[in-house]
């Protein structure tokens, strides 16, 4: 598993139509990403893995 930092770029494996998400926070398994169709949302990192995106 890849460690989440801010900034990082990434995609819900399961919710291709949210986009690419830039991570906000990261509090314990709780992740704050902020995706371009569905806003900022609160992830659990225990249940979904989320896809590291290269920067472009």
């Amino acid at each position: 598993m890849t460690t989440l930092e801010p900034g990082m770029l990434v995609r819900h494996p399961t919710r291709p139509e949210w986009g690419v998400g830039q991570v906000q926070s990261v509090v314990g398994p709780r992740v704050t990403v902020n995706f371009e169709h569905a806003g900022k949302l609160l992830i659990n990192a225990a249940q979904v893995a989320l896809d590291v995106v290269d920067a472009p």
